[in-house]
Parts: C-alpha cells; structure tokens; sequence
C-alpha cells in the first residue's frame, strides 16, 4: 500500500497508545468491482439463532480501503462494490461510517480520501448506489465533502457521518489521536451534494479523536468522543448537540472562522450525553439507534458494546469478552467492535477491527484479524455473536441498506 491510513481510535484510557485503524492508498477517481463469494465467511462456532432480518438487506464495510457488501442472512454473500487505488487504477480508498440517505435513492455518504500522497485531501465521498443484491451493485462518485482540518499531529482522518431531517449531512474526522488537544472536527454540509465545492459550518473542532454519529429524531446529534485528554474535563463520551446551523454565513448562525479560515458556527450547543468510565465504557466508538429507540455504544479497546435507554441511561451490556480472556497478541475471541448500526428488527451488527497487543506494546489491528459480525436477540435477549466475514484488514464503519426502504443504522432509522 502506499500509505497507512491511521485514524478513528488513539488512546486506550491511561495507556494512551495510538491504534492503528484502517489503510489507504494514493490515486483518484473511478469505481467498482462485482466478485461475488462466500469463501472463508462462513458463521462461527457459536451461530445464533436465524435472524428474522427482511429479506434483502445489506451490510457494508469499509477495509482494507476496499468497500464490501454482505447479505445479512447466511451464507453472507459477499461482493466487492469499490476496490482500492492500489489494486486498481480506477479504484477509490473507502472507510470510516457509511451513511445512506434517508430518501430511498440508494445514494450514499463513506469516507473517501484516496490520493493523500499524491497531494489530494481526505474527505467523505457522495455515491449513486445501483442494484438491490449481492452481484448487482455498482458504485459511482457524484461528489465528495472536502473540509479544512485543524493542525493535527496525526493525519486529520475522515469517520463519522449522518443526516438531519431536512437533508443536511453531518460529519466527523478524527483529530489528535494519541495525545495533545482534541482537534476532531462536527461539520454541517448544506445541499446539493453534487460537486467538490459543498458550502459547511463547522459546529466543533474540539473533540477528543471524534467517531461515530447517530442522528436522533429531534435532530440532535450525538458523536461517539474516544479519548480523554490531559487538559482536565470530561472529554470522552458520547457528546449530544443541537440546533445546528442553518446555512454558512452569519444569517445561518455560521457568523465566526476557525484557525484555517472556514466557516465556524457562532456557538457550541451541546453536552456529555453518556459520559465514559462507567459500566466498562472505556473507549466509545460506535454509537447507533435501534427500532425501539434504545441507543448502543462501543468501547473498542475492551471489547464491549453496551445498551442505553433513549434518555441514555445504562439498562445492560450485550456484548464483552469471555470470561478469563485476556488481551494480548490475539484478538479476543468476541472481537473489537468499533462501526456499529442496528439493523430494522434491532439485530447489531457490528466492524470488528481485530485489536491485537503489539510486541513493542502498542495497541493495534493484527495481520487480517479483524471481522465483520452480528448480534441478533431472541426473546428479547442478545444471542452470541456471529461472524459475517473474517480476515480482514481494519474494518472500521458498518452501514446498511434496505432496498426500497432508504438506508438504517449509520445515521437514523
């Protein structure tokens, strides 16, 4: 490859250890690949009970800068929508959260930074999605969100993404990831969507390596923050904002600049919505909405995925590490969730990025240890985990669709 991308998630509680979390390559434009398989994805040992997901939806995952598809049913037919610059000329990087617009249209928000080597930026790419099954579908760029980024000392990263009501985009990108100041940036993007050149507020460039973002439905946005900082306060969380703005200048309440000159909103509203530390909340990562409007969050590092009520109150855990597993050279058996998203009829599901301890002692993916998986409930209660597809390499952001339906999980149901 021709770069590593390094991004999502940089510090583990007091270690403060960055985490490696997906790769890229250099390179531009172009699109797609149709190889179709169920080889090495087959379920695990532990296979829950079927799931009664509606037929014909669809999991996608960014790794190994690839964009793949799974059938969420097994066997988990598997295609290849976008394959990388580096193993095709007319590829595209692919990773972070994949968010399909509400509208049904079967157009979609992932994050695209292809050509960083090449002087090109990072940003998140708009996709016109073609075909409703495995082996049918094609992916073409129709645009792309390209932002300033605040002077980090990691590359910046695009992640998270998610759409408010009216058909705004919000997004994410990482910030310092190991250490010093929190730097991720929540953007808001105005329509259209069609070019390079999307007008944009920025609400925050202050959060502590930024991650996941779930839309609520009174158009709160709530941002998965990863990292404490040593500047005091509570920084790591799921942060809850509201009444974003409304347009890129002043009349839209995007009146101020930031550092690099871009459009900054007037004011902050937000607040520490689900505070980490509590109920083996170490690192969160993921968060995402279920039908019945019960909220889940990721703690990746440790390997836990935790369930909260709409007023985030912690009501269980659905899913951690066996008992008597320890972290170390190979991933816990469970995985490490980072991308999460809860399927219609509440099933999670859920991008394993195969967390390993390194031998210098770091912290980081293994060689193709991570895995895509699902939780589904039966009675109500969490079955164990099922493996989609393993082997693979940092996947990061899950995203679904519901073909005639628009898309669920990454954003909002």
């Amino acid at each position: 490859m021709a770069n590593v991308r390094r991004g999502g998630l940089g510090i583990v509680a007091v270690l403060a250890v960055p985490i490696l979390l997906s790769a890229c390559s250099s390179g531009g434009g172009g699109q797609t690949a149709t190889t179709t398989s169920t080889a090495a994805r087959q379920p695990s040992a532990t296979t829950a009970p079927p799931p009664s997901e509606p037929a014909g939806v669809i999991v996608f995952n960014g790794q190994g800068n690839h964009l793949d598809a799974y059938a969420a049913e097994p066997p988990f037919e598997h295609q290849r929508v976008i394959t990388s610059r580096s193993e095709d000329p007319e590829g595209l990087d692919i990773n972070g959260q994949i968010c399909f617009f509400p509208d049904g249209s079967g157009r979609f928000v992932a994050g695209e930074d292809t050509g960083q080597t090449a002087g090109d930026t990072q940003g998140w790419g708009i996709f016109e999605l073609t075909g409703d099954r495995i082996g049918d579908l094609r992916a073409r760029e129709i645009g792309k969100l390209v932002p300033t980024f605040q002077g980090s000392a990691d590359n910046a990263e695009n992640y998270g993404c998610g759409f408010l009501s009216d058909g705004r985009i919000v997004t994410t990108d990482v910030g310092n990831q190991a250490a010093g100041p929190g730097d991720g940036q929540l953007i808001v993007w105005f329509p259209p969507f069609d070019s390079r050149e999307v007008t944009y507020c920025k609400v925050d460039v202050e959060i502590a390596t930024a991650q996941s973002i779930w839309v609520d439905d009174q158009d709160r946005v709530l941002v998965a923050s990863a990292r404490p900082t040593s500047f005091g306060g509570q920084t790591s969380g799921v942060w809850r904002y509201h009444d974003l703005p409304t347009g890129p200048d002043a009349a839209g309440g995007c009146g101020r600049t930031d550092a690099t000159g871009a459009p900054l909103a007037d004011e902050v509203r937000k607040e520490m919505f689900i505070p980490s530390g509590e109920h083996d909340l170490i690192a969160p990562t993921g968060v995402t909405g279920g039908p019945d409007g019960h909220l889940f969050v990721s703690s990746v590092i440790n390997g836990v995925i935790n369930e909260y009520d709409a007023n985030g109150v912690y009501l269980r855990t659905i899913l951690r590490p066996p008992a008597g597993e320890q972290f170390g050279a190979q991933p816990f058996s469970t995985g490490t969730p980072l991308g999460i998203a809860a399927g219609p009829d509440g099933t999670i599901y859920y991008a394993d990025i195969g967390l390993v301890l390194k031998p210098d002692g770091g912290i980081g993916p293994g060689d193709k240890t991570g895995s895509v998986r699902r939780i589904v409930f039966v009675a109500g209660e969490p079955q164990p985990p099922e493996t989609m597809a393993r082997g693979l390499a940092f996947p990061d952001g899950i995203g679904l669709l519901v073909p005639g339906a628009g898309g669920g999980g990454a954003s909002r149901l």
